[in-house]
């Protein structure tokens, strides 16, 4: 854990040895200030040496300047280092995320990623920033303070010591006990932010269902478990304070008191008598400083533990040693495929499925929900790999392939459509960075989408909301065919992504599909029968085992599936999972 994290402080070296360097500093000039005091009272005032109380009264301010410069140095390069630090572990963290192959990504909530990128990071970069600077002056300070009282007077300094001894031990005890309610605490911030960001994607349905109240409650409850993890914990830390103040007092009343006689008896001076209370007060301070260290330290590092593992985790999919960069055709082949999500599954998701695709051939895929539809197209583009088999693109195994040469290859529209905040122009360019506006639009007539951008206002320039709320269901679909064509793939696949598009329209993006681009191939998955009854074959799935794979009037004629499902949709009887087909 501990290499994990240094690699992202390396940058930040200078900074993070100049911090404590200056901390050092400073503690040194205010651990001379007492005795410099201690020389004023004892030589200056009893003495009457006006002249060496402005001399020493001048060693001290400077000394307390110089404290100053090192103190604002120190939180200076402390600073940098720090939110460099937390800036490098966010860089870090989300570019790993990008690489994340989708087993790997979904080990991981969104929320439970949003809070290590946000609050575990936060909990890091204060934690690092405490142990450059109090976790050096508070140690440091406590020796120099320490030593000089022993210089002074050993029979008093014994006092400290042995406060020092008795609170160091209670101070653990209790930041040890604090820390199993501030582990538990962090984790149930996933739960907090998965609550918010459910409830404000989804703020349409929870109105239109009237359930604000469930979602406030479901709020509460979360904000509720983090309140009494914390509640715990700052309970037992609470008697921090109440045992420094015994602790601080009991010092100070035992010194004056012992300190007193010794004055009497000419074995102490006043002067070295403020310095040693004064140097009470700092020792017993800075372990209180150490206390709080140490439990923001056991804080951050649950925090550190569920960042390591984002940072840790290795996408399940690479690119081999030599990769192929060029692919032939859009031809695919399914050989003997075997896949599971979980390799432990018993049960197969796709179980011994072979196929073969020609290249611009349009393939119809349909299926009842769960029979593996979407996981079938998702091993094209090497989204996931087969646990058996071989998956053939362009005649050779994607796994062959360079990842990004592969997927700008084969294009796909998932069957959740995803904009993005931006004009739709900007949304489009996702497909091709340098497209220009004659490529766009002949994207957007291929996917009639043309038809209600030219009835914006601002046409192609019209802001597309985050996540698209401001287009329909089709108008999003046709929007995300349109950004797909643009990569102008070998292979497109459409995963149900004309759901919401009517039969006219569908009818039509079908038929420009088959005029304007023949050699691509193209893989429609569907619920209608409509959508892929004019395919040049069908796929027919049935829980991940390929049941029929044939033309229309072939299968209507010999898959008793297919058959069912065509006369269930023909005949008004519903959709294919009501046909019974699943």
């Amino acid at each position: 854990m501990l290499k994990t994290l240094g690699a992202q402080i390396r940058e930040f070296k200078s900074a993070s040895l100049a911090t404590p360097v200056f901390m050092i500093l400073e503690v040194l000039m205010e651990t001379i200030i007492p005795l410099m005091m201690a020389s004023i009272i004892d030589d200056g005032v009893d003495a009457g040496n006006l002249s060496h109380i402005f001399r020493m009264g001048g060693f001290m301010v400077l000394a307390a300047c110089l404290s100053l410069f090192f103190g604002l140095m120190g939180a200076k390069y402390g600073a940098k280092a720090s939110t460099g630090f937390a800036r490098n572990l966010r860089k870090a963290m989300f570019e790993n995320i990008q690489t994340f192959s989708f087993s790997n990504i979904d080990k991981f909530s969104t929320a439970g990623l949003v809070t290590r990128l946000t609050t575990d990071v936060t909990n890091l970069q204060m934690a690092y920033q405490m142990i450059l600077r109090m976790c050096f002056r508070a140690p440091i300070f406590l020796i120099c303070a320490m030593a000089m009282s022993f210089f002074i007077s050993p029979r008093l300094a014994m006092i400290y010591l042995i406060a020092v001894l008795i609170l160091g031990a209670l101070l653990a005890l209790i930041t040890v006990s604090a820390h199993k309610y501030f582990t538990q605490a962090f984790p149930k911030y996933d739960d907090l932010n998965a609550s918010v960001q459910e409830n404000v994607s989804a703020i349409r349905v929870v109105k239109a269902y009237v359930r604000e109240e469930y979602e406030k409650k479901r709020f509460r409850t979360a904000s509720e478990n983090i309140a009494r993890m914390f509640t715990k914990a700052e309970r037992i830390l609470a008697f921090n304070n109440p045992l420094m103040q015994i602790a601080s007092y009991s010092c100070i009343i035992a010194i004056s008191w012992v300190g007193a006689k010794m004055i009497v008896g000419n074995t102490l001076t006043t002067g070295q008598l403020m310095s040693l209370l004064t140097y009470c007060m700092n020792i017993l301070m800075n372990l209180m400083v150490l206390s709080m260290i140490f439990v923001m330290i056991t804080m951050s590092a649950a925090s550190a533990k569920r960042i390591c593992e984002v940072l840790d985790e290795k996408s399940s999919l690479t690119n081999p040693e030599n990769p192929d960069f060029d692919v032939a055709d859009g031809s695919i082949v399914f050989d003997h495929v075997t896949f599971r999500y979980n390799s432990a599954s018993a049960k197969p998701v796709l179980d011994n499925v072979n196929l073969t695709i020609r290249s611009g051939e349009t393939i119809g895929v349909i299926g009842g929900t769960g029979s593996s539809k979407s996981s079938l197209v998702s091993l094209i583009s090497r989204l996931y790999d087969v646990n058996e088999g071989r998956v053939l693109v362009g005649g050779k195994d994607v796994r062959s392939y360079d990842l990004d040469t592969l997927r700008n290859k084969v294009s796909v529209v998932l069957q959740k459509n995803v904009l993005f905040s931006g004009s739709i122009y900007e949304n489009l360019r996702w497909g091709d960075k340098d497209a220009d506006e004659n490529a766009c639009r002949h994207a957007c007539r291929l996917a009639c989408a043309d038809e209600f951008i030219e009835r914006f206002p601002d046409g192609y320039d019209t802001h597309i909301e985050q996540g698209g709320t401001n287009v329909s269901g089709g108008q999003k679909q046709r929007l995300c065919i349109a950004r797909a064509l643009l990569k102008k793939p070998k292979i497109l696949i459409l995963d149900d992504s004309t759901s919401a598009v009517d039969t006219a329209t569908d009818a039509k993006i079908r038929k420009a599909f088959a005029e304007e681009i023949p050699d691509t191939t193209k893989i429609i998955i569907a619920q209608r029968i409509s959508s892929v009854q004019n395919a040049d074959r069908i796929i027919v799935l049935n829980d991940g085992v390929v049941d029929g794979f044939d033309t229309h009037e072939n299968l209507l004629s010999a898959n008793a599936i297919y058959r069912e499902v065509y006369e269930s949709q023909t005949s008004g009887g519903g959709d294919f999972d009501e046909g019974g087909a699943a």
